[in-house]
């Protein structure tokens, strides 16, 4: 049976199937302004024509040095929604949903003069050893994420997804492998994350679900795994997230631990089991490029929504594609339907 293309509902956002082109950094500011460029627009519109339901854009930073590199995107002032809600509104004239990952990449800004952190702990040996926030600097970065999701309302996002996985700051937060502070934010490592969440649902309507990317195992000795990643997405669920985006790792150099993923559908399982445990949806991620093997993770209730990250690099009709190989009847834009056999 086809689930792949089924649609799917959650709050007001109403998606025609359960494909997403999840956030993948494109480090193609290349004035260093943080402006999307045309690159940018090129890159989302064409996965919309494309056939993903939900496009999550990448990693959006909410200060100058929260980026990974002077070359991401930026939403720190309001000179950022203008050319957003250009590249939105093509996707919505495409026939997809559109939202925006904010985030703050804290000890692992590397072009940041000196990074950020919730302690003074580098990411590697190569990495500049960042500055431990304030406990007033930590209280103004949640006001940042507030505001940064304040123009992804203005820029007419679909969704919001919070960033709080991947070694980058409310991660770092998370953890006690980085989170070595004595204040509030060290004595209960979910206070920064779920304080980030409420300020973004201050100003997110009602409608809108709020979906956060959490890595749900670390790869390092000392790190978490399933059980610690379970606890706190249920404080973070209990805070607001409609939605969990459920990845891994990120937290320590893939070279110097290692970490699994040299078979298909690796983090399935950890997906599963938030999905199980916390009885929210969520989005599951890492190596599902093949149509069949998409379609069976939703239709087993592994997950509620796939993300096809490295396949939609290869081909941005990637959802077309799955599609015709699924045997299912879709609408294909304009005339590409000729491309498929279809007269």
């Amino acid at each position: 049976m086809d689930h792949l293309f089924t649609p799917f509902q959650i709050k007001g956002l109403e998606l025609k199937n359960r494909v997403v082109m999840p956030p993948m950094c494109q480090y193609a500011v290349k004035n260093k302004d943080g402006i999307p460029n045309d690159w940018h627009y090129n890159h989302y519109v064409s996965r919309a024509i494309g056939g993903a339901s939900l496009i999550i854009m990448e990693m959006t930073d909410i200060e100058p040095d929260g980026r990974i590199t002077d070359y991401d995107l930026g939403i720190w002032s309001d000179d950022y929604i203008a050319p957003l809600k250009r590249i939105v509104d093509a996707i919505h004239e495409n026939g997809a949903k559109v939202g925006i990952q904010i985030a703050h990449a804290g000890r692992k800004a590397e072009d940041a003069e000196t990074p950020v952190a919730p302690s003074a702990i580098p990411y590697d040996d190569k990495s500049k050893t960042p500055r431990a926030l304030t406990t007033e600097e930590v209280k103004q970065q949640v006001e940042n994420f507030r505001l940064a999701a304040e123009r992804a309302v203005k820029a007419g996002m679909d969704t919001i997804e919070i960033h709080g996985a991947h070694g980058y700051l409310i991660h770092q937060f998370q953890s006690a492998y980085t989170n070595k502070r004595t204040d509030e934010y060290g004595q209960d490592l979910t206070l920064f994350g779920r304080e980030v969440i409420q300020a973004v649902k201050s100003v997110m309507p009602d409608s809108m679900p709020l979906i956060m990317r959490i890595s749900a195992r670390e790869y390092v000795d000392g790190g978490y795994g399933l059980e610690e990643s379970i606890a706190f997405s249920k404080a973070y669920r209990d805070a607001g997230v409609d939605m969990f985006h459920v990845s891994s790792g990120g937290e320590g150099s893939i070279l110097a631990h290692g970490r699994p993923g040299t078979h298909v559908a690796y983090q399935v399982p950890m997906a599963r089991a938030i999905r199980q445990a916390l009885n929210v949806p969520v989005i599951a991620v890492g190596r599902l490029d093949e149509p069949a093997l998409a379609n069976a993770v939703v239709g087993n209730e592994d997950a509620e929504l796939v993300a096809v990250g490295r396949g939609m690099l290869r081909n941005p009709y990637w959802a077309l594609e799955a599609a015709a190989k699924l045997g299912k009847e879709i609408q294909y834009p304009g005339v590409y339907g000729l491309g498929f056999g279809i007269k």
